[in-house]
């Protein structure tokens, strides 16, 4: 198995709303938008940076 098949799936539960724009941003980069939206991503340190700087609105899902 290579490192390029490696996915994480990570699901929003908490609302963007009176956060820093910064958290918007980082919301919107991992492809999530909306409370309950999920998405698969590749499990690159980029994207755990990103996971890491929103975990209180955001689940991780499973690992792959």
């Amino acid at each position: 198995m290579s490192k390029a098949s490696k996915t994480i799936k990570v699901e929003q539960i908490g609302s963007p709303i009176r956060r820093e724009h910064t958290q918007r941003e980082t919301l919107i980069g991992l492809r999530l938008n909306r409370i309950g939206r999920v998405a698969e991503l590749p499990d690159t340190p980029a994207v755990r940076g990103m996971v890491s700087k929103v975990a209180h609105l955001v689940r991780v899902l499973d690992n792959k």
